[in-house]
């Protein structure tokens, strides 16, 4: 059978404006008439689409042929950048609350046009007869000798879109601390272990997960699923709570209560430990694996926890 085969990689192009409006106000615009052609005034500097922007007034127009007959508006690109391709509106704000604005718009042309493209720093968009000066002073544009300008920069953009690349971090799982939780409030325990003049509850159906002695003596074909007592015999109580811990958390021997006890107090009780490993868990895989668990985490040799359990397993039969 043919392997299958990739899904088929794609990649997508946008292109896309970047925009941002900067108001310029001029106040006492009459002061400036007489300056000359060619001179200007300059708004503060704007970012636009990470590159920086001004607009530059020409209260007597940027041609002297003009004779200063008009306004001239233009925006200039103010940071370093070459072909740097942007849309360009200008907009003389009617002071009257009309709405009745001037408006020169790059934007409505880009489809014909296209956008504008500045080479270097310095260079400009805009209009050497952008308002007649005759007309403006009289108009309502002009209002307590003040102009308002608003300037609005689209930046053109491009970006490659791949499929991403989602990765999901999973924390680890706390199903262990849950079981652990149940069984410190006694929630839905259905077995009693008497040990000694202790007695430990506990879950079958977690027990029975953990364990094929368990298992088969819950729900085995000749178990006794009815059985709500079990009684543990040789073992010390504190002892078997590591043990009956270690069933409901899913973790090695030394990570249960009862091993902790272990180290705290005297060597003899390991034998107490393996011991209560060996009656009630006689998986073998499993019995193999906390056999070099504990020699390991104990600092036991292991050919000593071997041969533990050969005694034991002989002092069963």
């Amino acid at each position: 059978m043919a392997a299958a085969s990739p899904p088929p990689s794609w990649s997508r192009s946008v292109t896309e404006t970047v925009r941002g409006s900067h108001q310029y106000t001029v106040k006492g615009f009459s002061l400036a008439k007489g300056m000359g052609p060619g001179r200007f005034i300059t708004s503060d500097v704007f970012t636009v689409g990470g590159y920086h922007w001004a607009i530059y007034l020409y209260p007597d127009g940027k041609n002297p042929e003009d004779n200063s007959a008009y306004v001239s508006v233009f925006v200039a690109l103010a940071s370093d950048g070459a072909d740097v391709r942007a849309l360009f509106e200008l907009t003389l704000m009617d002071q009257s609350g009309r709405g009745r604005h001037k408006v020169h718009s790059h934007f409505d042309r880009s489809l014909q046009a296209g956008p504008y493209t500045l080479k270097y720093k310095g260079s400009m968009w805009g209009y050497k007869r952008f308002y007649r000066r005759s007309l403006l002073e009289t108009s309502d544009f002009l209002k307590n000798d003040c102009l308002v300008l608003n300037c609005t920069v689209g930046v053109v953009k491009n970006r490659v879109e791949t499929p991403k690349n989602i990765q999901v971090h999973i924390p680890p799982s706390d199903m262990g601390s849950c079981f652990k939780e149940l069984l410190r409030r006694g929630i839905g325990c259905d077995i009693t272990f008497q040990v000694g003049d202790e007695k430990v509850r506990a879950h079958k159906w977690v027990l029975a997960a953990r364990s094929p002695v368990f298992k088969a003596q819950f729900f085995g074909p000749i178990g006794k699923p009815d059985l709500q007592t079990v009684v543990v015999e040789d073992v010390e109580p504190v002892v078997f709570k590591g043990k009956e811990n270690q069933q409901k958390l899913d973790c090695t021997v030394m990570e249960t209560e009862g091993f902790s006890y272990l180290e705290e107090t005297c060597p003899s009780l390991l034998s107490d430990l393996l011991a209560t490993v060996a009656v009630v868990d006689d998986d073998p895989a499993s019995v193999n694996r906390k056999r070099a668990v504990c020699g390991n985490e104990v600092s036991v040799p292991v050919d000593s926890v071997e041969a533990f359990f050969e005694r034991r397993s002989r002092r069963r039969v």
